[in-house]
């Protein structure tokens, strides 16, 4: 009898164990997991995966697979487009240029792009809260239609993105500049939740090929993230100290976010948002006055449908000053919206907007001596046929010189055409080159401004021109992640949609120094190296723990072990058997007497 109860204080104690260790089913969860996936409502009990068994059959392990592809695709293709929004506008009008109607096409794919990702994460965060509850995957067919969809969108979508628009992964690769060192700290993050899962499949399997498979796998992916921040870069990793100043802005054909473009209107709220120059696009009309206007024809920003038209395709530099006065060149910004701003506009600003006019250079330059302003803009030759077509820049020099009282100094010359000549006429002209020429030739034309396109964007570029005296513009720049970036790397000023938006920055986004990023690189590393062999030994103690249990077969019954109940029946009945023994004569005692 002594003996057996620290046998008994023992199976306690093991029993005690097996409780601690016993899997808790959460069955409304896991139902609800598993119907959201498998559509199998009330049946996940028969997936459980057992020690020694696979997550799933082959055909589901191609879906997983897929889905993993897809979600990787879709997540790639999201930041892709999300970081494009800078280029939105443009991307917009070459639609409009080639469908002839304007629609907001890219907020469109903004949206169905993330609803395919939510749709996608969805899948992928049950299939993973599944797998950490021992269960076999079933994807329900219809899930496996909706990524085989998501898979061609993205395909799809990124395949013909980068055939008509492939600078915009130059727009991708900048990001990377400021969002690198918060991408690795998600993406550490996301492998360490893996690690629940991973390790549960680990410790369950016999195949020690399997076994090693999925440890190499992920050994391999997690110190690629681990060792990742050694190859990353980004200027706005600096010194305290070291940043200059913020860059100049300039406004993109004015505030075309507040006003419609290139009108006096739309000048006038870039000076009030705080625009440190202005820039425009010139052409002159049939007869001999220069005008503001980007596009060849009239159709995107004027009335000419309405006024003319018969002449909707006809360049607007052969329309006489007097045809072109008569158009209406603000009431396409408030039906179109085309950057989604317009129903921010008080009544007094969207009844403005409604009468403004095509502007003139002399207009236009006037305003900006007023404000004292810089200008620069493009110039347009006009179409053969065209009176102006060999004097568009002594046409324009004249304007500048006698018809305005701007100083000419205060003029950034951007036209490459007959430079020479130009300097010769004004000398006072600040010269602008839109290429990125050898320095010699630069100074040998005098160069003092560069206008170059942001992809070009780099501290080495800014750099060395400032070296020689040659500031750097960048255009068009109008979200603040990708003017923080600029801000970096030392760039003077920058051409914008969004003056109203930048200046109000008052430091660049994701601005740390290098002991502050190398310290989260580290605390991120660290921590999450714990958490993830404090979970391998979690799942290899409870494993371990699980299949001895199972072994001594310890199961619950009404809080007692059953096995420790049968071992005390056992022993009493042989207690009783022998005191009655002890009480009860023996046949063959009976016998003798």
């Amino acid at each position: 009898m002594a003996s057996t109860l620290p046998q008994l204080q023992f199976g306690r104690l093991r029993g005690v164990r097996a409780k601690l260790l016993r899997r808790y089913e959460h069955r409304p969860l896991v139902s609800c997991l598993a119907g959201l996936y498998s559509c199998r409502w009330g049946r996940y009990e028969r997936g459980c995966t057992q020690p020694g068994d696979c997550c799933c059959n082959k055909l589901e392990g191609v879906s997983f697979a897929l889905l993993v592809t897809s979600f990787c695709l879709t997540l790639v293709f999201l930041y892709f487009w999300g970081q494009a929004k800078n280029d939105y506008n443009d991307f917009d009008w070459f639609n409009f240029g080639n469908l002839g109607f304007w629609f907001p096409w890219s907020v469109v794919l903004l949206v169905i792009a993330a609803g395919f990702f939510t749709y996608i994460t969805v899948l992928m965060l049950l299939a993973v809260c599944l797998l950490s509850e021992g269960q076999k995957l079933y994807l329900h067919w219809s899930h496996k239609i909706g990524i085989l969809v998501s898979l061609t969108f993205s395909v799809v979508a990124t395949a013909v993105l980068s055939d008509l628009w492939s600078k915009e992964w130059k727009t991708l690769l900048l990001s990377f500049q400021v969002t690198a060192p918060f991408l690795h700290v998600g993406g550490v993050l996301l492998v360490t939740v893996l690690a629940w899962p991973i390790a549960l499949h680990f410790f369950r399997m016999n195949s020690r090929v399997r076994r090693g498979l999925i440890m190499g796998v992920y050994l391999s992916i997690l110190s690629a993230l681990y060792l990742v921040p050694l190859g990353l870069y980004s200027p706005c990793i600096k010194e305290d100290g070291s940043l200059g100043p913020a860059p100049a802005l300039i406004g993109h054909r004015g505030a075309p976010m507040l006003a419609p473009e290139n009108t006096l209107m739309s000048f006038q709220k870039a000076v009030e948002a705080g625009s440190h120059g202005l820039e425009t696009d010139v052409t002159i009309s049939v007869d001999g006055v220069p005008f503001l206007m980007h596009d060849h024809t009239l159709r995107r920003t004027t009335n000419i449908h309405q006024v003319f038209p018969n002449r909707t395709d006809t360049p607007a530099a052969m329309f006489t000053w007097a045809e072109l006065e008569s158009l209406n060149a603000g009431a396409w910004f408030l039906s179109h919206n085309p950057f989604g701003t317009a129903g921010s506009l008080g009544a007094e600003d969207r009844v403005q907007a409604g009468k403004q006019s095509v502007c003139t250079l002399q207009a236009f330059l006037q305003l900006a001596a007023q404000r004292d302003k810089l200008v620069i803009f493009d110039l347009y030759r006009p179409p053969r046929g065209h009176p102006y077509r060999d004097t568009w820049i002594q046409r324009t020099l004249e304007v500048i010189q006698n018809e305005s009282s701007i100083q000419s100094s205060r003029v950034l010359w951007l036209p490459s055409d007959l430079r020479a000549l130009v300097q010769e006429i004004d000398p006072d002209l600040q010269q602008t080159s839109s290429s990125r020429l050898p320095l010699e030739e630069l100074q040998s034309n005098h160069i003092v401004k560069l206008n170059l396109h942001y992809s070009s964007m780099s501290s080495e570029l800014t750099s060395e021109f400032a070296a020689v005296n040659i500031s750097t513009n960048l255009y068009v720049i109008s979200q603040p992640w990708l003017y923080s970036l600029a801000w970096c790397t030392g760039v003077q000023s920058v051409t914008t949609n969004a003056p109203q938006l930048l200046n109000a920055m008052s430091s660049p986004l994701f601005l740390m120094s290098p002991d502050q990023y190398n310290l989260m690189w580290i605390l991120t590393d660290l921590v999450s190296l714990i958490l993830i062999i404090i979970i391998f030994i979690f799942h290899w103690w409870r494993e371990r723990g699980l299949a001895f249990s199972s072994g001594s077969k310890i199961t619950l019954d009404n809080g007692t072990y059953s096995k420790f109940k049968t071992e005390m029946s056992d022993i009493w009945s042989v207690s009783s058997t022998n005191s009655q023994a002890e009480k009860t004569p023996s046949l063959a005692t009976m016998t003798e007497h």
